[in-house]
């Protein structure tokens, strides 16, 4: 596993807090996508991530399993509907939203949503499947796509 190295963040805002995830993880399900009638598309999507480690009391290996749903809108929710499988591996950034509804039965319900504003497909079914057998992947060409194409002034 390659070990990522984080910037420091400037924070620019009066405020001084920061809502940012970023998330590696496996598709649970297919996108699904809604279209609304101005034309404009929402995709949703599971994605889970897991933490391994080692208990020690017993020296049994233990993986837990957190499900992260996903919300990415318009162009990118259609790349990603037509890219994605269940079970493709995926870098998601974006922010935490939660909401909060009444369904038909009058009860209060909430839910935890990632809006996606920024993906990078890793690595597909495909690619496990079309392994050599000195277990190298196929060659992929990453798809990276910025949702919101703002040019701004990092340097990388």
């Amino acid at each position: 596993m390659q070990k990522v190295n984080f910037a420091f963040l400037t924070i620019h805002e009066m405020s001084g807090t920061l809502n940012k995830v970023m998330l590696i993880g496996h598709l649970g399900d297919e996108v699904k996508l809604h279209y609304f009638e101005s034309g404009n598309c929402v995709g949703r999507f599971p994605l889970a991530t897991n933490e391994t480690y080692t208990n020690k009391k017993t020296n049994e290996r233990v993986t837990n399993t957190e499900w992260h749903n996903i919300v990415v809108y318009d162009k990118g929710a259609e790349i990603c509907e037509k890219y994605l499988s269940k079970g493709d591996m995926v870098y998601i950034e974006g922010r935490i939203k939660s909401r909060k509804w009444t369904d038909d039965k009058g009860t209060e319900r909430y839910s935890t949503e990632i809006q996606c504003s920024e993906f990078n497909f890793l690595k597909t079914k495909k690619d496990k499947q079309h392994q050599s057998s000195d277990g190298n992947a196929s060659v992929r060409q990453n798809q990276n796509t910025t949702i919101d194409e703002k040019n701004d002034d990092l340097p990388f």
